[in-house]
């Protein structure tokens, strides 16, 4: 294996070397997938809206249309991952104080120690490799 460039000797855009460089750093970051694990803790399912709307409501509350937004999915999947949610008691909805047409969906306490779990594992390093060297 082709040790990392050393600082001030980077690839040229372009090259062979960078091509081989960004499919390695390509193949190490999809091989630090969660969703396994996220899955197996949470319990929420292989997808990862309900993990995202989670997140983005430690944040504040949103809208079912905030929620679509921010997972990227339509409205009726945004109300199905709520009612997801909501079915476990992580989340809770209520009516927009300014359209009483409208949710609002906020974090229970359970929701926000759910998000807390799902940050952790999303941010755990991955193990160092025996077969990776390293530099000094």
């Amino acid at each position: 294996m082709t040790p990392p460039p050393a600082p001030g000797d980077e690839p040229a855009p372009g090259s062979e070397r960078a091509t081989r460089v960004w499919a390695a750093l390509q193949d190490y970051v999809l091989a630090q997938d969660h969703r396994e694990k996220l899955c197996e803790v949470l319990g929420l399912g292989r997808g990862t809206g309900r993990v995202k709307a989670l997140l983005r409501l430690t944040e504040g509350p949103l809208s079912l249309r905030g929620i679509a937004e921010v997972t990227g999915v339509d409205a009726p999947y945004a109300t199905l991952i709520v009612d997801h949610l909501e079915a476990r008691g992580l989340v809770e909805r209520a009516p927009h104080p300014d359209d009483r047409r409208r949710k609002i969906v906020t974090l229970t306490a359970r929701g926000r120690e759910a998000a807390a779990l799902a940050e952790q594992i999303i941010n755990q390093p991955p193990p160092v490799s025996r077969n990776c060297p390293t530099r000094s």
